[in-house]
């Protein structure tokens, strides 16, 4: 029956093909913005797919699952809480993003402090995505592939060689997109597979209750609730991977890094073709996150249910639900469905990646006269060297350790927090220099390291909790102690409408509604059993780091005022038309 596997598989992905070329057939791909930002023409529906999409892949889907098969509902919160950092996203920072009329974080870091800033960020995102990134997504990706297909069984092959050579075909694959292309046939491609991902994706947890229940989907649902209640819980103590203290600490500013400055991500939301389109792609991918537990922790609960020690690796528990509950004819599907979301990781990630290097790197360095159509075509040879790097760097993960997803959040560590602290700097703060963000950049830096070494046994969301508030306050003492002679004032682009989404409040409160009743749902309130014991310690470090986050917060807005009185004719300006008001 492997023909009918592969028949429906090629038929998915050749569609998904088809469909990216027509529509993106008319875009004019010799220009910056027509190649690296789809000619600011996305709409809502094709961001949120794509957003979706590209935070999706297989470290996520199968790294998440496995989490929840050794621990428990606990790790949804890397799903549920996002919405939070959509919502500021929508409001807060893309806004001024597309005022600003920036390609990337660093062309904002570079109008704000200087080249040099800018050129230091696009290094540190271009070490992440090439090391780390690309190379996991690759390897988490031709697991799955090959566990569908059980090439390894089929072929004899070493699964290191097995992965090397399902990581070229995806990397040529890829190449094609972003190289042919550019943004807006990668985003149409998540258009499609993105619906495709929400069918397959719901269809596992789906076949895995009527499992459970022995061909009953009642019995299923029932035996999840009852079998082990504790595994249900979502509200982690001090020694879970995501304890409760951290999720609107911790948690919240790796999620602000990730969804309001990551190049991969919010490239998506720069190319809007307005602010309003920009919004509703971005909350449609929160409404979603909420959703997204069922297919990316409850598999990984019922496969605990289902086999319990019997999995020797708990990042097996989704490849082998699949196998195991998944009808053949539909096995085809659902490995395009997922080799799509493994495509749309990469190609976007690399998409980026040519972005930061050809706009912030390879220009102002290299040749500052270069014209639109040269940038694109070296674009395109650095996404060539880049893929078959990350090609070359995949199959030798298979050495690295069990627990990749938490490990990767962990390694983001060294360089998230400074880039989101100096956007919120740079955003609020008119007077801080350009030699605070180098400087938050190296203590940063040398502070999180020492944390691997000294706190090792310390979850690293504490120390994100501490690390923050303490980047915030060294650009903020540095500003204030040598303030930059001219305040910054955000630049007006006019490039797309500005005027916000008049549904997007409603929709924002609808969005934290669902995520409370979601975290309530599954918690000692609702059908979980606690299974933790909550030490008075954990609401000890809570009430301090919110201390500490206030006293920050404080110190910031008494500098503000101090560096950026309000002139006394500024003042007179606005109340003089009030009072002729009330003369009338």
């Amino acid at each position: 029956m492997l023909w009918i596997i592969a028949a429906t598989f090629l038929a998915y992905t050749i569609f998904v093909m088809w469909f990216s070329w027509y529509k993106t057939k008319g875009t004019d791909l010799t220009s910056s913005d027509g190649y690296f930002l789809g000619g600011r023409s996305l709409t809502g529906i094709v961001i949120a797919s794509s957003l979706i999409l590209t935070n999706l892949s297989t470290e996520q889907i199968v790294g998440l699952n496995g989490q929840a098969f050794g621990e428990s509902m606990v790790v949804m919160a890397w799903e549920v809480t996002a919405p939070i950092a959509l919502i500021l996203m929508a409001f807060v920072f893309l806004p001024r993003y597309l005022k600003a009329g920036i390609t990337t974080i660093p062309d904002f870091l570079e109008q704000r402090y200087d080249v040099r800033t800018r050129q230091i960020v696009s290094v540190l995102f271009l070490l992440g995505y090439a090391t780390v990134y690309l190379p996991t997504v690759l390897y988490s990706g031709a697991l799955v592939i090959d566990s569908i297909f059980s090439l390894t069984t089929i072929t004899n092959i070493s699964t290191f060689k097995i992965i090397f050579f399902i990581s070229m075909a995806i990397g040529i694959i890829s190449c094609g997109y972003v190289i042919l292309g550019g943004l807006k046939a990668c985003a149409m491609s998540d258009t499609i597979n993105g619906i495709g991902l929400i069918i397959g994706g719901l269809l596992i947890p789906f076949l895995a209750l009527f499992a459970l229940g022995g061909g009953s989907l009642v019995d299923g649902v029932g035996k999840l609730m009852t079998a082990n209640p504790a595994k249900l819980n979502s509200i982690g103590n001090h020694s879970s991977s995501v304890p409760w203290t951290v999720l609107l600490t911790g948690l919240l500013f790796n999620n602000l890094f990730y969804w309001c400055t990551n190049q991969s991500i919010i490239q998506r939301s720069l190319a809007a073709k307005d602010l309003a389109e920009g919004q509703k792609g971005v909350l449609f991918a929160g409404i979603f996150k909420i959703f997204g537990a069922t297919f990316l922790v409850l598999p990984g609960i019922i496969a605990y249910l289902l086999y319990g020690g019997a999995l020797g690796n708990p990042d097996m528990a989704y490849p082998t639900l699949i196998n195991d509950v998944l009808p053949i004819a539909l096995s085809g599907f659902l490995a395009a469905v997922l080799f799509g979301a493994i495509l749309s990781s990469f190609n976007n990630v690399l998409n980026s990646s040519i972005t930061l290097f050809t706009l912030d790197i390879y220009k102002p360095i290299f040749k500052p006269k270069a014209k639109d159509d040269e940038l694109v075509k070296i674009g395109r040879i650095f996404a060539a060297l880049l893929a078959a790097t990350a090609v070359i760097v995949a199959p030798f993960i298979i050495y690295a350790p069990s627990g990749l997803f938490y490990y990767l959040q962990e390694m983001n560590g060294f360089y998230s927090l400074p880039i989101i602290a100096m956007v919120m700097v740079g955003f609020f703060s008119k007077r801080v220099p350009k030699s605070a963000p180098k400087i938050a950049i190296v203590v940063h830096v040398i502070l999180y390291a020492l944390s691997k070494f000294i706190l090792a046994e310390i979850n690293f969301l504490y120390v994100l909790t501490v690390l923050f508030p303490i980047n915030i306050l060294i650009m903020i003492v540095i500003g204030r102690l040598k303030p930059r002679e001219t305040a910054y004032e955000l630049y007006d682009s006019k490039v797309v409408d500005l005027k916000p989404w008049k549904h997007a409040k409603a929709f924002s409160i609808l969005i934290i509604a669902l995520m409370v009743g979601v975290y309530t749902f599954f918690s000692p309130i609702g059908v979980a059993k606690a299974g933790y014991d909550y030490s008075n310690m954990s609401l000890v470090f809570f009430l301090a780091s919110l201390i500490l986050i206030g006293g920050v917060v404080w110190f910031w807005r008494n500098t503000n005022k101090k560096l950026d009185p309000i002139p006394k004719e500024t003042i007179a300006k606005k109340v003089k038309p009030e009072l002729k008001q009330e003369s009338i």
